[in-house]
C-alpha cells in the first residue's frame, strides 16, 4: 500500500462489532468506562468549543494535503513535539485538560506533560498506520489514550508478523500503551461508511525537552 493510500484509504472497511478473539498485546490495556458517561458529554461539548483546533497539512508527492482530522497540542512550557513533519509548540493547559491529565496520570502511574487532541468529525476522518516512536518520547514511552464521543474502530498490527488485533474504542474508555508496544506494534483508526458522530481522542504523553528538534517525520 502506498503512503498516499495509507493517509486516505479508498476502501472503506466493513466494520460490524469488532471481534475480540485475540488478546491485546503485552503492554497494552483497555479500560472501558474510565470517564463517566455524563462527564463524557460535558467534556465533548466543552472541548469542541474551548480547544484551539487546527487542520495540519503535509506534503505528498509535492502536493500540500490537509490531514483527515483536526488536531491541537497542549502541554508544559518547552514540551514541543514533531510528527508528520508538523512542528507543534504547546498551548497552555486549560482547567479541563489539566484535571483529566492528572486523573489519567494517576491511573497510569505517569506524570504526563503534554497531550495531543484529535477531533474526528465523521467517519471519513481517520489516522493511518503509525507508531508513536518519535525521539522526543524516549525508547519505551507510555501513551494514555482517552476516547470521547462516537465509537471508532482501532487496529493494532505487529510490525514483523503482521498479526492484527482489533478493538472498538467506546465513549469514556482509556487505552494504555507502554513498554515496547510502540517498537513492536503500529496502530490506526480506520475510516467507516457507517454514520458516526464526532469523536475526540486525547493521547497524553511525556515529551523529553532535551531531545527536541529531532526530525520524527511520519505520514498519518
Amino acid at each position: 500500500m502506498s503512503r498516499q493510500e495509507e493517509l486516505f484509504p479508498t476502501r472503506h472497511p466493513d466494520d460490524p462489532a469488532a471481534p475480540e478473539e485475540a488478546s491485546l498485546p503485552e503492554g497494552i490495556t483497555l479500560q472501558e468506562g474510565f470517564v463517566a458517561l455524563e462527564r463524557c458529554k460535558q467534556l465533548m461539548a466543552c472541548l469542541q468549543q474551548s480547544v484551539a483546533w487546527t487542520q495540519g497539512e503535509i506534503v505528498i508527492f509535492g502536493k500540500v494535503t490537509p490531514l483527515p482530522r483536526l488536531t491541537a497540542w497542549y502541554g508544559d512550557e518547552g514540551a514541543g513535539y514533531e510528527y508528520s513533519g508538523i512542528r507543534n509548540e504547546p498551548l497552555e493547559w486549560t482547567a479541563e485538560l489539566a484535571r483529566l491529565r492528572d486523573e489519567v496520570g494517576e491511573a497510569a502511574g505517569v506524570s504526563f506533560n503534554s497531550v495531543l487532541l484529535n477531533l474526528y468529525r465523521d467517519g471519513s476522518d481517520s489516522v493511518s498506520w503509525h507508531s508513536d516512536d518519535e525521539p522526543e518520547l524516549g525508547p519505551n514511552p507510555t501513551i494514555a489514550s482517552v476516547s470521547l464521543g462516537a465509537t471508532r474502530r482501532f487496529k493494532l498490527r505487529h510490525k514483523a508478523t503482521r498479526e492484527t488485533v482489533v478493538r472498538d474504542l467506546e465513549d469514556g474508555s482509556l487505552l494504555l500503551m507502554s513498554g515496547n508496544s510502540q517498537r513492536l506494534w503500529e496502530h490506526c483508526i480506520t475510516k467507516t461508511r457507517r454514520p458516526v458522530g464526532k469523536r475526540i481522542n486525547l493521547t497524553f504523553r511525556v515529551v523529553g525537552t532535551e531531545v527536541q528538534g529531532s526530525p520524527g517525520v511520519r505520514l498519518r
